[in-house]
């Protein structure tokens, strides 16, 4: 089957059908199919022969946007089969076919029924075949073939992503790259020049340029200012088909901005300032402004001003706002227009960031001149000083003087000032002041040890002008007198020991005083003169301040005398001198050896029944002895254990204990001791008459021949290990003990009956540790220990 193409309406088209013609018929000699062997057809014998049949085709190209009113036609397919009857259908399949490409399934013309886009799909992949149209049988293999939809330049130039902003430094030299646009165009771009695009600029001349292959934008002038134009809106046209006539364009705006650089250097709009300043300005307030222009923007404008000279370098300073770039000019100490009315100041301005590409320019700082005129205004009162410190005695008279403030107008007119006290608080109330000459005076009687300062204000204005006020603080001392006599610090506890000895230190006692250290620093203590000689305390001045109270005689009894009084006269060293007495309360207690009080009022109950010293102490003896009776039963009591196996039924672990100190006692039911009284008597097995084994034991190793050769504790730790191996032990632990005293003891007799006749050195103190039931009796026998050493 031959496929011809009829669609070569133009000489191009033509040329182009011709050659693929020649070509198809010279390169594609293969195309007409031939088959070695036909298929085996409704149960023919298969025959072997060359047919005569194939197809012969080639690619079918389709304009695109074709909007005729008829089908534009393709192509045409043909069969070697095809005999012109009208026995060939002719069918096609694959993309669009039915829909977009319709065949005349007899003479085999294709037409397309719609306008296709290139843009959309390039080409179209269909399949062909000639069928019997008796039998249905194909005539030839199914053949694919491609249909392309021919380009035509219907689309423009597309910048995609324009509108662009840029940047562009100013002062660039010419031909500084800005930015590259690029344009797209939907055409293809192997056929024609229907997607060569060039590019061109339309707005923008002549500070800008456009290579026209590049696209890149370019700048076209030197040395262009921002501050005499800062913003360029530039216009880029591409334009397809190299540019041609008939070409077709699109468009974008690129808006470029030149950035600043520093270029202009700072200038004051003047040479010469003049600024009023009232003396009353506050130091450290700000007092005036001042700026230089600078056409620059951002840091490039930034400044710093300084003053350089001038005779108020030191009364001014100056500070730059980053704000608003203007130098702020400050009080740097009070003005005074009696002393001085101008000041001159050389203010200099100049940029903190430079360029030195552009340092031909410049320089980039100012200098200019400014005078500053200090106002006269009229001022309140001046105290001569910033604050008064006054001292007054405490006993002082109503009336009297503390001292005196003076206050200045400080204006040439030296008005008249008028003094009085701000009656704040009631600490105001105590003084009173002279309106004219400022002397200040006690208005109420003071008491140091109350109140020993007093803070007060003291006001000054002007007679002529009231409203101006001044005000200082005063502050007054209360002056101490020697007013209070000294006392004692603290109420004393004093305790004497019945057992105390003579001299010993039984209290310390310390004063004080209200009055301050000038009058009491130094305290003098004594017992009262007036009466008679205290027999039983006395007291020692210590002088620093502090006295001790001593004994003065030996002992002191509770049931005779439980309390004693001391009367103390106590003086300070004041001009005049004052003094107090006071009176010591002394009691008198029962103390340990150690001088720790025991008690005070425990045993007052016997002083009632007026039984004398004697007859207590012997009822005191019996009590002590019948309690360490009782105390040695109760020890030996405890100190013998009871077996803790009571019942045969009682299967805890127990403790079997053998109280023999050897020879006297005979323990029948639980081991044979007889061996440790006298180990020769040991015999070769016994055992143990408190269980009853189940099995035999082990036998014991024969003893040595010479039985009065072994050792007690050698035959103890025989015996222990043969008890730890016996098995007919009971279910528990078992503790054996043997109490065995031994041969004679080397020490001498402890026995006490010989020590009633020769002098003791026994030291008793250990029955101090026996309990409070043995105390008495300690102090008993160290008192009799005490005299005999008297």
């Amino acid at each position: 089957m031959r496929i011809t193409s009829t669609s070569c309406i133009c000489p191009v088209l033509v040329c182009l059908c011709f050659v693929q013609r020649c070509y198809g018929a010279a390169h594609h000699g293969s195309v007409k199919v031939t088959r070695n062997q036909t298929k085996h057809i409704e149960g023919e014998t298969e025959v072997h022969h060359r047919p005569k049949r194939g197809w012969v085709w080639n690619q079918f190209f389709v304009l695109e946007e074709h909007m005729g009113p008829d089908p534009q036609y393709v192509g045409k397919l043909h069969s070697n089969s095809d005999k012109g009857d009208g026995s060939v259908k002719y069918i096609l399949t694959g993309e669009g076919a039915g829909t977009i490409f319709i065949i005349d399934d007899t003479t085999g013309d294709i037409h397309s029924t719609k306008s296709l886009d290139r843009e959309q799909k390039t080409h179209y992949v269909l399949h062909a075949q000639a069928i019997d149209r008796r039998t249905n049988k194909p005539l030839e293999p199914e053949s694919e073939f491609i249909i392309k939809v021919q380009d035509i330049n219907d689309n423009a130039p597309k910048f995609t992503d324009g509108p662009y902003i840029v940047t562009v430094p100013e002062m660039s030299e010419m031909g500084t790259s800005v930015l590259q646009v690029t344009a797209t165009d939907a055409d293809d771009p192997t056929y024609g020049n229907s997607a060569r695009v060039v590019y061109s600029i339309l707005q923008g001349q002549p500070y800008f340029s456009v290579d026209p292959k590049t696209g890149v934008i370019r700048t076209a002038l030197h040395n262009m200012d921002r501050e005499a134009r800062e913003h360029y809106s530039v216009v880029i046209q591409a334009k397809d088909m190299a540019g041609q006539v008939g070409g077709l364009s699109g468009s974008t705006t690129v808006n470029i901005t030149l950035t600043d650089v520093n270029d202009n250097p700072p200038r004051f709009p003047q040479k010469h300032y003049q600024l009023y300043v009232p003396e009353s300005a506050q130091v450290g307030s700000a007092v005036g402004k001042i700026k230089a222009n600078d056409a620059d923007t951002g840091s490039n404008a930034d400044m710093k001003y300084t003053i350089i000279n001038g005779d108020g370098s030191g009364v001014f300073s100056i500070s730059t706002d980053k704000e608003t770039r203007e130098g702020i000019l400050s009080l740097k100490k009070p003005l005074n227009y009696e002393k001085k009315k101008s000041y001159t100041l050389n203010i200099e301005g100049a940029n903190t960031h430079l360029d030195f590409r552009f340092s031909h320019l410049g320089p980039f700082k100012d200098v200019t001149m400014l005078k500053i005129i200090v106002g006269d205004v009229d001022e309140p009162p001046l105290f001569t000083m910033p604050s008064y410190v006054m001292e007054v005695y405490e006993n002082a008279k109503i009336g009297t003087a503390v001292g005196t403030v003076m206050a200045l107008d400080p204006d040439s007119a030296n008005s008249l000032v008028r003094y009085f006290i701000d009656h704040n608080s009631e600490e105001d109330t105590y003084f009173t002041i002279d309106s004219s000459t400022g002397t200040i005076k006690t208005a109420k009687i003071f008491d140091r040890e109350e109140t020993p300062w007093y803070n007060i204000t003291v006001a000054a204005s002007e007679i002529d002008n009231p409203g101006l006020v001044t005000r200082v603080p005063v502050g007054v001392r209360i002056l101490d007198i020697n007013d209070n006599p000294p006392e004692l610090a603290r109420e004393y506890d004093v305790v004497v020991c019945e057992n105390a000895k003579p001299g010993q230190v039984i209290q310390t006692i310390t004063a004080t005083d209200k009055d301050n250290s000038a009058n009491g620093a130094r305290f003098y203590f004594s017992l009262d003169e007036g009466l008679s000689s205290n027999p039983n305390f006395t007291l020692r001045d210590n002088e620093d301040n502090t006295a001790s109270i001593l004994t003065r005689r030996r002992r002191y009894s509770r049931t005779t005398q439980d309390i004693y009084y001391l009367p103390v006269l106590i003086s300070d060293g004041g001009v005049p001198p004052l003094s107090s007495s006071s009176t010591l309360t002394i009691r008198v207690c029962a103390c340990e050896r150690d001088g720790r009080v025991r008690t005070c009022h425990a045993e007052a109950f016997l002083s009632s029944a007026g039984l004398s010293t004697g007859a207590l102490i012997a009822i005191l003896l019996c009590v002590v002895i019948l309690l360490a009776i009782v105390v040695l039963f109760i020890t030996l009591r405890r100190s013998k254990k009871e077996p803790l196996i009571i019942s045969e039924e009682d299967v805890r672990e127990n403790v079997v204990t053998y109280d023999d100190e050897g020879g006297g006692e005979e323990d029948t039911e639980a081991f044979d001791i007889t061996a440790l009284r006298n180990p020769s008597a040991a015999e070769e097995l016994k055992y143990r008459r408190d269980v009853h084994p189940e099995v035999k034991p082990v036998p014991r190793h024969p003893l040595s021949s010479s039985l009065d050769s072994i050792d007690v504790q050698e035959f103890i730790k025989q015996r222990l290990a043969e008890a730890d191996q016996d098995p007919s032990v009971p279910p528990y632990d078992s503790l054996q003990t043997y109490a065995y005293e031994g041969h004679r003891s080397e020490a001498g007799s402890i026995s006490s009956l010989d020590s009633a006749t020769t002098h003791s050195d026994q030291d008793y103190n250990y029955l101090e540790d026996w309990g409070p039931e043995f105390k008495k009796l300690a102090e008993l026998y160290g008192e009799i220990e005490s005299e005999r050493t008297t």
